[in-house]
Protein backbone atom coordinates (compact mmCIF):
# COMPACT_ATOMS: atom_id res chain seq x y z
CA UNK A 1 0.00 0.00 0.00
CA UNK A 2 1.04 3.50 -0.29
CA UNK A 3 0.75 5.90 2.71
CA UNK A 4 0.83 9.42 0.30
CA UNK A 5 1.32 12.96 2.65
CA UNK A 6 0.28 15.89 0.83
CA UNK A 7 0.02 19.44 1.93
CA UNK A 8 1.81 22.50 1.40
CA UNK A 9 5.77 23.58 1.76
CA UNK A 10 6.11 23.89 5.67
CA UNK A 11 3.21 21.40 6.64
CA UNK A 12 5.69 19.00 7.91
CA UNK A 13 5.38 16.08 4.91
CA UNK A 14 9.29 15.22 4.81
CA UNK A 15 9.58 15.34 8.80
CA UNK A 16 6.34 13.40 9.24
CA UNK A 17 7.52 10.86 6.93
CA UNK A 18 10.73 9.91 8.35
CA UNK A 19 8.95 9.34 11.37
CA UNK A 20 6.22 7.60 10.17
CA UNK A 21 8.69 5.12 8.36
CA UNK A 22 10.12 3.08 11.84
CA UNK A 23 6.30 2.74 12.96
CA UNK A 24 5.24 0.93 10.22
CA UNK A 25 6.19 -2.68 9.51
CA UNK A 26 7.85 -3.07 6.31
CA UNK A 27 8.08 0.36 5.10
CA UNK A 28 10.02 2.57 2.96
CA UNK A 29 10.16 6.31 2.65
CA UNK A 30 10.02 7.41 -1.73
CA UNK A 31 9.83 10.84 -2.05
CA UNK A 32 8.28 11.42 -5.62
CA UNK A 33 9.97 14.71 -5.97
CA UNK A 34 13.23 12.78 -6.88
CA UNK A 35 11.14 11.58 -9.96
CA UNK A 36 11.11 15.35 -10.47
CA UNK A 37 14.35 15.55 -10.54
CA UNK A 38 15.33 12.69 -12.62
CA UNK A 39 13.21 14.95 -15.54
CA UNK A 40 14.88 18.23 -14.23
CA UNK A 41 17.92 16.98 -15.03
CA UNK A 42 17.59 16.04 -18.43
CA UNK A 43 19.85 17.46 -21.07
CA UNK A 44 19.07 19.41 -23.72
CA UNK A 45 15.65 20.05 -20.72
CA UNK A 46 12.45 19.56 -21.23
CA UNK A 47 10.01 22.75 -21.68
CA UNK A 48 10.31 25.81 -19.31
CA UNK A 49 7.90 25.22 -16.74
CA UNK A 50 7.75 26.75 -12.70
CA UNK A 51 7.07 23.21 -11.57
CA UNK A 52 8.02 19.37 -12.61
CA UNK A 53 4.14 18.14 -12.28
CA UNK A 54 3.32 20.01 -14.99
CA UNK A 55 5.39 17.91 -17.35
CA UNK A 56 3.26 15.01 -18.56
CA UNK A 57 5.46 12.13 -17.96
CA UNK A 58 5.88 12.94 -14.13
CA UNK A 59 2.68 11.71 -13.19
CA UNK A 60 2.73 7.90 -14.79
CA UNK A 61 6.33 7.91 -13.82
CA UNK A 62 5.54 8.25 -10.54
CA UNK A 63 2.85 5.66 -10.58
CA UNK A 64 5.54 3.15 -12.29
CA UNK A 65 8.16 4.08 -9.95
CA UNK A 66 5.61 3.26 -6.57
CA UNK A 67 4.41 -0.19 -8.85
CA UNK A 68 8.04 -1.41 -9.78
CA UNK A 69 9.40 -0.59 -6.17
CA UNK A 70 6.51 -2.79 -4.15
CA UNK A 71 6.67 -5.43 -6.58
CA UNK A 72 10.30 -5.67 -6.09
CA UNK A 73 10.27 -5.24 -2.03
CA UNK A 74 6.91 -4.89 -0.94
CA UNK A 75 5.38 -3.65 1.89
CA UNK A 76 4.32 -0.26 2.32
CA UNK A 77 5.43 2.99 0.27
CA UNK A 78 5.50 6.38 2.74
CA UNK A 79 5.23 9.29 -0.40
CA UNK A 80 5.48 13.03 0.77
CA UNK A 81 4.41 14.84 -1.93
CA UNK A 82 2.59 17.88 -2.36
CA UNK A 83 0.13 17.47 -5.03
CA UNK A 84 -2.36 20.51 -5.38
CA UNK A 85 -3.68 19.94 -8.90
CA UNK A 86 -7.10 17.51 -8.85
CA UNK A 87 -5.93 16.32 -12.09
CA UNK A 88 -2.52 14.95 -11.24
CA UNK A 89 -4.17 13.58 -8.30
CA UNK A 90 -6.66 11.89 -10.29
CA UNK A 91 -4.38 10.70 -12.60
CA UNK A 92 -1.54 9.39 -10.15
CA UNK A 93 -4.37 7.94 -7.75
CA UNK A 94 -6.17 5.94 -10.68
CA UNK A 95 -2.63 4.82 -12.11
CA UNK A 96 -2.26 3.20 -8.45
CA UNK A 97 -5.59 1.89 -8.46
CA UNK A 98 -5.22 0.20 -11.62
CA UNK A 99 -2.37 -1.72 -10.40
CA UNK A 100 -4.39 -2.93 -7.64
CA UNK A 101 -2.08 -0.51 -4.93
CA UNK A 102 -4.20 0.73 -1.93
CA UNK A 103 -3.68 4.47 -1.07
CA UNK A 104 -4.11 6.05 2.26
CA UNK A 105 -4.21 9.97 1.54
CA UNK A 106 -3.19 12.60 4.15
CA UNK A 107 -3.37 15.80 4.16
CA UNK A 108 -1.11 17.53 6.61
CA UNK A 109 -2.67 21.17 7.26
CA UNK A 110 -1.64 24.03 9.05
CA UNK A 111 -3.12 27.17 9.64
CA UNK A 112 -1.28 29.86 6.87
CA UNK A 113 0.38 32.37 9.36
CA UNK A 114 1.70 29.02 10.90
CA UNK A 115 2.87 27.79 6.99
CA UNK A 116 4.43 31.26 6.17
CA UNK A 117 6.49 30.78 9.95
CA UNK A 118 7.92 27.75 9.19
CA UNK A 119 9.07 28.77 5.48
CA UNK A 120 10.79 31.57 6.67
CA UNK A 121 12.80 29.95 9.55
CA UNK A 122 13.11 26.87 7.61
CA UNK A 123 17.23 26.33 9.09
CA UNK A 124 17.55 23.38 6.48
CA UNK A 125 15.79 24.68 3.92
CA UNK A 126 15.98 28.43 4.58
CA UNK A 127 13.46 31.05 3.47
CA UNK A 128 11.76 30.13 -0.20
CA UNK A 129 9.93 32.45 -2.22
CA UNK A 130 8.96 29.22 -4.07
CA UNK A 131 7.66 27.54 -1.02
CA UNK A 132 5.50 30.96 -0.16
CA UNK A 133 3.97 31.12 -3.38
CA UNK A 134 2.79 28.21 -2.90
CA UNK A 135 -0.04 28.83 0.22
CA UNK A 136 -2.59 30.11 -1.96
CA UNK A 137 -3.06 27.95 -4.73
CA UNK A 138 -3.02 24.72 -1.12
CA UNK A 139 -5.68 27.27 0.67
CA UNK A 140 -7.75 26.79 -3.20
CA UNK A 141 -7.48 23.08 -3.51
CA UNK A 142 -8.15 22.56 0.37
CA UNK A 143 -11.20 24.79 0.06
CA UNK A 144 -12.34 22.73 -3.20
CA UNK A 145 -11.25 19.36 -3.43
CA UNK A 146 -7.77 18.40 -1.10
CA UNK A 147 -9.54 18.00 2.18
CA UNK A 148 -12.79 16.58 0.77
CA UNK A 149 -10.38 13.54 -1.05
CA UNK A 150 -7.96 12.82 1.87
CA UNK A 151 -7.77 12.27 6.02
CA UNK A 152 -6.96 15.66 6.99
CA UNK A 153 -4.58 16.37 9.93
CA UNK A 154 -3.89 19.93 11.40
CA UNK A 155 -0.45 19.78 12.28
CA UNK A 156 -0.49 23.75 13.29
CA UNK A 157 0.34 23.11 17.32
CA UNK A 158 1.08 19.31 17.60
CA UNK A 159 4.47 18.15 16.67
CA UNK A 160 5.58 15.76 14.05
CA UNK A 161 6.17 12.90 16.09
CA UNK A 162 2.38 13.37 17.52
CA UNK A 163 1.47 13.65 13.52
CA UNK A 164 3.41 10.46 12.42
CA UNK A 165 2.09 8.22 15.61
CA UNK A 166 -1.58 9.60 14.70
CA UNK A 167 -1.05 8.30 11.02
CA UNK A 168 0.11 5.19 12.21
CA UNK A 169 -2.72 4.10 14.83
CA UNK A 170 -5.42 5.39 12.02
CA UNK A 171 -3.72 3.02 9.42
CA UNK A 172 -3.65 -0.08 11.97
CA UNK A 173 -7.19 1.16 13.39
CA UNK A 174 -8.55 0.76 10.04
CA UNK A 175 -7.17 -2.51 9.22
CA UNK A 176 -4.57 -1.58 6.63
CA UNK A 177 -1.37 -2.75 9.07
CA UNK A 178 -1.53 -5.63 11.25
CA UNK A 179 1.29 -4.64 13.55
CA UNK A 180 1.25 -2.71 17.01
CA UNK A 181 2.37 0.68 16.31
CA UNK A 182 5.35 0.87 18.26
CA UNK A 183 6.34 3.25 20.83
CA UNK A 184 8.81 6.38 20.24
Amino acid sequence: MIVWLNGTHGAGKTTTAALLQPLLPDSRVLDAEQVGGVLMNITPGLPETDNFQHWPPWRPLVVETARRVLQYAGGTLVMPMTVLVEEYWREISSGLAEHGIPVRHFVLHAETSVLRNRIMTDEVMGPSRFRLAYLEPYADAARTWLHKDAEVIDTTSVSPEQVARQIAESIVQTGCATTPVPVI
